[in-house]
């Protein structure tokens, strides 16, 4: 008998979600983003069943499950063509980082809400001088000497779905007394914070959650705004980051199994001669191929879940990074060859694979570059000389 990769539950799990995905599919993406709108339905429905906090706390309103859970509700929600890029952000990154770091009062009054979906928390981490070195991140928070608060100020950009959240949880910089020297550390800001901006960036990428660019003007948060240890600052970071890269992956498996998906049941049933298309080999085997790239893909992605799951940050880094490079250049070719695979076809709304074009590309910019992530594995796997 063959051992299954994944347990009942989760391939129960799997099933339910998909469900869930096929009712609204790709036709209400593209309908939220004609009318401007967010994908509000299917998040509300999502949370109510459990799928958007799956990962929290049973505690605090979670499922008690970990990333592997919910790596699985977005890589199926991809699939049937209604992903919820969101998801990558509130739950797995903020959610992780004040389930794991956060004060009682934090988790009391964030993690239920993230659960069932009714609050909804950004991540501030990129910057305009900064890029993909965040030791340069210059957004500085100072006590304020009059109420033993903060002061923030500084500029983020490409910061997804501000106008859906009701906080942000900011990377800045505090000044170690000790040193001099500045630390990363976390913050919970408001959206409706005194002195907190916000600005929409005029994207080509044609998504339901818009990118923002942030301006903070001496934001004056309490003391307890502080997510975890000051002087924790960049284990707490990474706590969120391997999450995200984690949950990065999955997006571009669900995306590029969309694409597939269209392109097979298209390669069945176009006939040009006298057989289908898929019956040549020059359509059949770039496809199979894509499938086996997203495969493999997967597994590198359940890897890096189950390691971050039990507790292993280090191990997990390497995974998480070489999931989120395996899983972004496997959603690439698996857009490129289906729109191909259509010809013409490809490139119109009636199959909706073009904008994927685009999309698919994120998958190899974000939330780290494919680049770095060699500059990464060249020097912390492979004992290579450090280049940067």
């Amino acid at each position: 008998m063959t051992p299954q990769i994944e347990s009942d539950e989760h391939r129960a799990l799997r099933e339910a979600v998909a469900a869930l995905g096929r009712k609204y599919g790709r036709a209400y993406i593209t309908r939220t983003i004609a009318e401007g709108r967010h994908p509000t339905e299917l998040w509300q429905e999502a949370g109510k069943l459990g799928y958007l906090g799956v990962n929290l706390p049973e505690e605090h309103g979670g499922g008690g499950g970990g990333i592997t859970e919910l790596s699985i509700v977005l890589e199926e929600l991809g699939a049937a063509g209604s992903p919820l890029l969101m998801l990558v952000v509130s739950p797995a990154i903020c959610g992780t980082v004040i389930s794991r770091f956060g004060t009682e009062e934090q988790k009391r009054a964030w993690l239920p809400g993230l659960s069932d979906g009714s609050r909804l928390m950004a991540f501030g981490i990129t910057e305009p001088d900064a890029g993909s070195n965040s030791h340069r991140i210059s957004t500085t928070a100072r006590r304020d000497p009059d109420t033993g608060g903060w002061l923030l100020t500084g500029r983020k950009v490409f910061i997804s779905g501000v106008d859906m959240a009701d906080a942000v949880l900011i990377v800045g910089r505090t000044e170690d007394a000790r040193t001099g020297r500045l630390k990363p550390c976390l913050f919970i800001v408001p959206t409706d914070a005194e002195g907190f901006h916000k600005n929409p960036i005029d994207m080509e990428l044609n998504a339901a959650e818009k990118q923002w660019e942030l301006v903070l003007d001496d934001v004056r948060l309490p003391a307890d705004a502080l997510v975890g240890d000051e002087d924790a600052g960049l284990l707490q970071l990474f706590a969120g980051l391997n999450p995200e890269r984690i949950m990065t992956a999955a997006f571009a498996i669900g995306m590029g199994r969309h694409a597939l998906s269209k392109a097979i049941e298209y390669a069945r049933e176009r006939t040009v001669w006298k057989t289908p298309i898929g019956a040549h080999q020059a359509i059949a085997h770039p496809l199979a191929q894509a499938h086996i790239d997203l495969e493999l893909a997967r597994l590198m992605m359940q890897k890096a879940a189950h390691l971050y799951d039990a507790g292993d940050d280090i191990g997990a880094g390497e995974a998480a990074n070489m999931a989120k490079y395996a899983a972004g250049e496997a959603c690439v070719r698996a857009v490129d060859q289906s729109v191909h695979t259509l010809g013409g076809n490809g490139l119109t709304r009636e199959f909706g694979l073009a904008s994927l074009i685009t999309a698919a590309r994120v998958a190899r910019i974000a939330p780290v570059s494919r680049e770095m992530i060699l500059n990464y594995v060249s020097h912390q796997t492979l004992g290579l000389p450090k280049s940067y």
